[in-house]
């Protein structure tokens, strides 16, 4: 695709987004209905309480329908298009459902923990079987070696993809900050995507980057609107996939750095206090250990997002 081609898609997916979310938003005040703030966090998060999530929806929807058009349109409806919006969309229900249970219910718990993981493995299996349908790869790139073993491979993808559905929606917790992120992972995954000549990934990036974009102007703070688990589920699960159909799966270490240590963050935070009764953080995730000594929303945001620069770079540098 040429550069000025590439601009199609990421316009049909913003001007998708920019317009509908509004009359979301709308919606969901006359509704009443909006985001319960766990009593857990930080207290200056109270004032969040009432405000309108499950955006994840409408750029859900925006990615969904400029990726089919554009696909269309560069003769690129590939298997891979459509397993990867399958995930998007089978991820963002997953989501949507828990956060309408939290809604309806006034709480902040939706669905089990089970449940959840029990939809995402199911989804996971999906993509495997049109993964090796298609004829691609079922190897592991490993220090040089390649690990050519299905099962392997098989069991690897069913925990990349509930991990990094997981990571990024552990990273969900401040305005802006994970469509800030996921702007800057899609971007380098765009890049890998152009590079490698995979016309369809390539789509599927450039559609998410414009409604991540879109999503941003309601989204960064004061937020008017939060992605809720809709959205942040089914951004790591389609981040996962893309690794996978590009045969770049550990990318996503140093693409998806920032998910990483948010999910470092609660892992070594509930170890240490099981094993010696203390905490590591003041709270975990880690950008709420930031908050907590003082940094703005915006501060850890921009910090943040230099990390997942910085990390996106040099795996561009070191792996072109």
């Amino acid at each position: 695709m040429q550069f000025t081609q590439m601009l199609i898609p990421m316009v049909a997916a913003f001007s998708l987004t920019i317009i509908i979310m509004p009359l979301f938003i709308g919606y969901m005040r006359m509704k009443k209905e909006g985001q319960t703030i766990r009593e857990i966090g930080p207290k200056w998060h109270e004032k969040k309480n009432g405000t309108p999530t499950m955006g994840g929806v409408v750029f859900i929807f925006a990615i969904v329908v400029a990726a089919l058009l554009c696909a269309w349109w560069q003769h690129a409806l590939t298997v891979s298009v459509w397993v990867g919006l399958f995930i998007l969309v089978l991820y963002g229900l997953l989501g949507f459902l828990d956060d309408f249970i939290k809604i309806s219910h006034h709480r902040n718990l939706g669905l089990r923990a089970w449940q959840k993981l029990l939809g995402q493995i199911l989804g996971a299996a999906v993509f495997l079987i049109a993964y090796f349908h298609e004829g691609f790869p079922a190897s592991l790139p490993l220090f040089g070696f390649t690990l050519a073993i299905p099962a392997l491979f098989a069991a690897f993808a069913v925990v990349w993809l509930v991990g990094f559905s997981n990571a990024v929606n552990l990273s969900d917790g401040i305005d802006g900050l994970v469509a800030g992120l996921a702007t800057i992972s899609f971007i380098a995954y765009a890049v890998l995507a152009a590079h490698d000549g995979r016309v369809d990934v390539l789509i599927l990036c450039l559609v998410t980057i414009g409604a991540m974009v879109g999503f941003f102007l309601f989204n960064h703070k004061p937020a008017k609107i939060f992605m809720g688990d809709a959205g942040s589920l089914a951004l790591g699960g389609l981040l996962a996939v893309i690794s996978l159909l590009l045969n770049r799966p550990w990318s996503l270490l140093l693409i998806g750095i920032v998910y990483v240590g948010e999910t470092a963050s609660v892992i070594l935070q509930v170890a240490s206090f099981k094993l010696t009764g203390k905490r590591i953080f003041k709270m975990s995730p880690i950008h709420h250990h930031f908050e907590m000594l003082g940094w703005s929303e915006w501060r850890v945001d921009l910090t943040f997002w230099l990390v997942a620069i910085l990390g996106s770079g040099l795996y561009l540098i070191l792996f072109w």
